[in-house]
């Protein structure tokens, strides 16, 4: 799918909310992977056309992932691109996460600490604030699977927190009750996709796998999607998930207080 293609079906879907972000706050969490590299530039589009400004917030976490060679290599070319990525090193090594029996879990805590810190010393007005994430459509189907396997027919103790934290994902945005908005650009987009657009546009992204890839189940998921070729639809997702899941609904998230929402389920 060509850029211009892929731009213009992605602002028919999210035209509506793109046009309120005009003088807002907007933080983008970026890793350097392919799906925030993606969202970043579909955001960049926008911005021009919404007249609002991304700001860029990234985590070097885990350390091993992102040696000063590959954040320079990224940096430079969203420099050109007129964004300045601004770099939080949470840790100064991996050592909180090697010796742990869940390392994915533990860096996900380490990660949602500093947002919730970085959001805390902000000056600027809640109700401004959109916070940007990028999970893709894939992620979606995956956190399915994992209810299906884990939560339906092999249920843990767990899994039901499990699918409290991965299910307010599949919503494009959420309106908090403190006025802030959160913004999911990429549910509705293939990995397949996200992939094309890259390699088109000659956009980079890390090279430097984690070392605890291999433990997260939605990565194993996605190898298998990626083997299979399979595609999938996001109507056709959320209606399933919301008939077959129990998804709750949007409400259920957007009247969370904002430090159990940030600080647990974010």
């Amino acid at each position: 799918m060509n850029k211009i293609r892929l731009y213009k079906n992605w602002k028919r879907l999210h035209e509506p909310f793109l046009e309120s972000l005009s003088g807002c706050e907007i933080l983008m969490l970026f890793s350097g992977g392919k799906d925030s590299s993606a969202a970043l530039d579909l955001l960049i589009e926008a911005a021009v056309e919404f007249d609002f400004e991304p700001a860029v917030h990234a985590g070097a976490y885990p350390v091993h992932r992102y040696p000063f060679e590959e954040r320079k290599r990224i940096s430079d070319y969203w420099s050109e691109r007129g964004i300045e990525i601004q770099w939080h090193e949470p840790a100064p090594d991996d050592s909180a996460i090697e010796n742990t029996q869940d390392p994915c879990g533990a860096c996900q805590g380490i990660r949602k600490r500093m947002l919730a810190s970085f959001l805390e010393k902000r000056d600027s007005q809640w109700d401004k604030l959109v916070i940007v994430t990028s999970y893709s459509l894939w992620d979606l189907v995956s956190y399915s699977m994992e209810q299906i396997l884990g939560g339906l027919l092999a249920p843990g103790e767990n899994t039901g927190e499990r699918f409290r934290e991965t299910a307010q994902r599949f919503f494009p945005v959420l309106h908090m009750k403190e006025g802030y908005k959160v913004f999911k650009p990429l549910v509705t987009i293939n990995a397949t996709e996200i992939q094309e657009h890259l390699e088109n546009q000659g956009i980079p992204t890390l090279d430097k796998e984690c070392r605890f890839n291999s433990l997260r189940p939605k990565r194993i998921l996605e190898n298998y999607y990626k083997t299979s070729g399979l595609t999938f639809d996001y109507r056709k997702l959320l209606d399933f998930a919301q008939k077959s899941l129990s998804l709750p609904s949007p409400s259920s998230y957007e009247f969370i207080d904002r430090d159990e929402y940030l600080g647990r389920l974010f």
